[in-house]
């Protein structure tokens, strides 16, 4: 029987607060998108002013109360996780800038004015041009559809052959090949298959040499052809480019009618083509990757690490005009904003110094696991997992996760991401040894393949038992999978390169 009755009920649940969604979001940044998050809270928030950090052991910021009293960033702001309320560790570093130029110049003459600088330029007085572009000096890097649009619009006279044109220029991919079928152009436009074919024929004389075409052969052709030495016997070669893959020299000699020393000139003709004639219009943005930790050997020779001053932007909260603010607000919507934005400064500002906070108890405890890895190399870096390193600092797993991901750490052996000291264990082959870490077992495995002779290729079951020797228990299927990884063909693939390159 249904009835209706009233129950109490008492229930726990995490909600996740807006703060903490930043703080979170925050955590996971890396140096560059915390730079760009940084300078667009910046231009929003007219409380916000950013601080030059000059050492690891800079105070900490203050932080203001809606009182308008100033109070230390340890004050009682709630922190973005439960179990990684801490109190932030001191760092000391010893971090100087890499150039003198870097460093103030005491009795250096006052920099110019702009006004100085114009006048010495222009040799007159007066105000600058009001003609004046600044941005009619830039280019913009030409891309490939615009280079390819450009020389159809001269070599096309016809109007519909240009629209066929346009078509088909749509369809060069960032190689400079046109992978569609022709069938399907010609169906699309209404266009004869043929008139298709003679444009594409005229396409394929465009610059750079070798675009337009429909696959590596015919772009290899349409070079060989600008240089006068496509011959019967370089078209035989390309017909067959999957024998030169499989490095199988005595049926390409057979087949292409040439000798040993023949086909190795014409091996290295085909080697200096371009197989991506598109791939020069290609201005990808590079970005620089800025370490967020710096490791370095202490005093005491032991590794510590550090905050990378460059890569740990500092807030504060400008209280002079956060003062001036207040007085001058006449209306509620006005007192309002402004509290807003005092408490969006406040937590944005200790939300930055509990992130470094965290980036550097990872750091630390990281890199005291791996300190052998910074002695000895990357054979002596040990397993590691996430769960260890937040049980050794008290923090959570997924908190170790967030920090440790889109961040670099430097080091005397190079620039790694911190992701990298972290990888799997491979059991030993005696119970009384240490698991080894997958990262090393990688290693010794292309330490073997580079060291192998032509006559003796290692197969994958020889580097099984060359590493069991070593106490290192591990599968066949488990060396395969790490030299796929390594980018290392087979054993047979090996052999046939080797005996090509030998003859």
């Amino acid at each position: 029987m249904l009835q209706l009755r009233l129950e109490q009920r008492q229930t726990q649940k995490i909600v996740i607060t807006p703060q903490l969604r930043q703080a979170i979001k925050l955590l996971q940044f890396s140096a560059i998108e915390l730079q760009s998050y940084i300078e667009n809270e910046i231009r929003d928030n007219p409380l916000l002013e950013a601080e030059e950090r000059a050492d690891g052991d800079a105070p900490l910021p203050e932080v203001i109360r809606a009182d308008g009293a100033s109070v230390g960033a340890d004050a009682d702001v709630p922190a973005f996780d439960a179990r990684d309320a801490s109190p932030a560790v001191e760092t000391v570093t010893d971090w100087e800038p890499a150039t003198p130029g870097d460093r103030a110049y005491e009795g250096a003459p006052a920099a110019a004015s702009p006004e100085a600088e114009w006048l010495s330029t222009n040799g007159k007085a007066g105000s600058p041009s009001d003609d004046y572009d600044p941005f009619a000096t830039l280019s913009m890097a030409e891309s490939l559809t615009d280079h390819l649009n450009e020389q159809a619009q001269l070599a096309f006279p016809d109007a519909q052959d240009r629209f066929i044109a346009r078509y088909l220029i749509d369809l060069v991919d960032a190689d400079g090949y046109i992978r569609s079928p022709l069938e399907d152009a010609a169906a699309l436009l209404s266009s004869p298959l043929e008139d298709i074919e003679r444009v594409l024929g005229v396409m394929q004389t465009f610059d750079p040499v070798g675009v337009c075409a429909r696959d590596l052969a015919e772009c290899l052709a349409i070079q060989l052809r600008e240089k006068d030495r496509c011959d019967p016997y370089m078209e035989r070669l390309l017909a067959n480019l999957d024998l030169i893959a499989a490095c199988d020299m005595q049926k390409l000699r057979r087949v292409c009618g040439v000798d040993a020393d023949d086909l190795r000139e014409m091996m290295q003709e085909l080697r200096a083509l371009n197989p991506k004639p598109g791939a020069a219009f290609e201005h990808g943005e590079v970005e620089t990757l800025v370490p967020d930790v710096i490791v370095r050997r202490g005093p005491d020779g032991e590794w510590r690490a550090e905050l990378n001053p460059s890569a740990a932007p500092s807030l504060a909260v400008d209280r002079a005009y956060y003062a001036s603010l207040k007085n001058r607000c006449r209306s509620d919507s006005e007192r309002t904003y402004l509290a807003d934005r005092q408490s969006s400064a406040n937590w944005l500002v200790k939300s930055l110094e509990q992130r470094l906070s965290t980036i550097l108890k990872v750091a630390t405890a990281m890199v005291e696991e791996q300190s052998a890895f910074f002695d000895h190399g990357v054979r002596h870096l040990k397993p590691l997992n996430l769960r260890q390193i937040a049980a050794k600092i008290g923090m959570h797993e997924s908190t170790v996760s967030r920090v440790t991901s889109n961040k670099a750490i430097q080091t005397p052996r190079g620039i790694f991401e911190m992701k990298y000291f972290f990888t799997s264990s491979i059991p030993s082959a005696s119970a009384s040894s240490e698991a080894h870490s997958s990262e090393a077992v990688r290693d010794r495995i292309k330490e073997f393949i580079l060291n192998e002779s032509p006559e003796e290729v290692l197969s994958d079951d020889r580097i099984v038992t060359m590493l069991k020797a070593d106490g290192i228990d591990i599968a066949r299927r488990t060396v395969a999978k790490y030299r796929d990884a390594l980018r290392i063909p087979s054993s047979a693939a090996r052999r046939r390169l080797k005996r090509a390159n030998a003859a």
